[in-house]
């Protein structure tokens, strides 16, 4: 047996906790009741109470609580094999993680807006593949062309900052790292889609766009902040904001959104360049763009997946929550 999100099991160690704490709890009341002189009263409420049917009742709980968390944490064994139909489009997605991608000019941030937008391509382009490059002041593979959108999506949750140490926003590097993730034996449309504010600190921008050109690679650019800029939060450990970036002569620092560069990339490539909204309009024009791109009829894949379990146990959890109602907590007079 596998488990999807194995870290829900961890939840089980309260099970015990639990039953040791009401055990404990109950306990100190009957104490409580006898210092306080109430014994006649407690052998009153005794003898209405179903003693065997309310420890049954206690135990069918712990026993749905535990079928829920098992579920939660998506058992899953045999497997099932799925027909992926290849249309022939390969896409690369490069996202930026610089530090100035903390900027909360669109919210939560445009870091978190970026990967919102990322999951929602994800979810519309089935039948693609894609591909994941992380930049700042380097760039590298997060993950390489995939129709796994699943696994996809838990390497794009995990992009942050601190995965490049070498800050900055190298678009040039960025899109030659791109460049290299495509399957070239394929004569398949290539596509880059870049999500950053725009910042550019290469030199070879222009270099990278031209090579992109010539091997008749399409950019579309999307652009994340405000022209007029916005300071970069500094975070604690808590990640609570405790000041903004201040360059050498103690001045905060803004960034802005450079608007004409990733204009001049999406043209020079036949490309188009779209700015991020609160609304997330601009992904849904872009799929429009993507999908009227002639695609290229490859041989289906054949993948096996395992096949989930955990509704199983939810409908098991179900039935152990009506039998609880249907056992009496009370003795019947006679």
């Amino acid at each position: 047996m596998y488990f999807g999100q194995p870290e829900f099991l961890y939840a089980l160690i309260l099970i015990p906790l639990m039953a040791f704490f009401m055990s404990l709890t109950a306990r100190f009341r009957r104490l409580a009741m006898k210092k306080l002189g109430h014994v006649e009263l407690l052998a009153r409420l005794s003898k209405s109470v179903n003693w065997t049917g309310r420890r049954w009742q206690i135990f069918l709980w712990f026993i749905i609580l535990i079928l829920i968390i098992i579920a939660l944490a998506r058992p899953q064994w045999g497997t099932e094999v799925q027909v992926i139909e290849q249309r022939g489009i390969e896409i690369m997605v490069a996202l930026d993680v610089s530090n100035s991608m903390l900027v909360e000019d669109i919210k939560p941030n445009r870091l978190t807006r970026a990967k919102m937008e990322i999951e929602e391509l994800m979810r519309h382009l089935a039948g693609n593949e894609i591909g994941l490059v992380l930049f700042s002041g380097a760039s590298f593979i997060q993950f390489p062309l995939t129709f796994d959108f699943s696994t996809a999506r838990s390497f794009l949750d995990s992009a942050n900052p601190d995965v490049i140490s070498h800050q900055g926003t190298a678009i040039g590097e960025a899109i030659h790292t791109a460049m290299g993730g495509f399957n070239w034996e394929r004569s398949s449309q290539k596509v880059i889609i870049i999500f950053t504010d725009g910042e550019n600190h290469g030199v070879d921008v222009l270099i990278a766009t031209r090579a992109a050109k010539e091997k008749n690679v399409i950019i579309y650019t999307i652009g994340f902040g405000s022209p007029q800029g916005e300071p970069i939060p500094e975070y604690n450990a808590k990640g609570e904001i405790v000041g903004y970036k201040k360059n050498k002569q103690g001045e905060t620092i803004l960034s802005k959104l450079d608007e004409v560069t990733l204009q001049k990339i999406a043209l020079t490539t036949n490309g188009q360049y779209y700015r991020a909204s609160a609304s997330g309009d601009e992904i849904q024009s872009l799929m429009n763009e993507v999908g009227q791109l002639q695609s290229v009829e490859l041989e289906s894949q054949f993948e096996e997946q395992r096949v989930e379990r955990f509704q199983g146990f939810l409908l098991a959890a179900l039935c152990f929550l009506v039998v609880t109602e249907l056992i009496p907590d009370r003795v019947r007079n006679s």
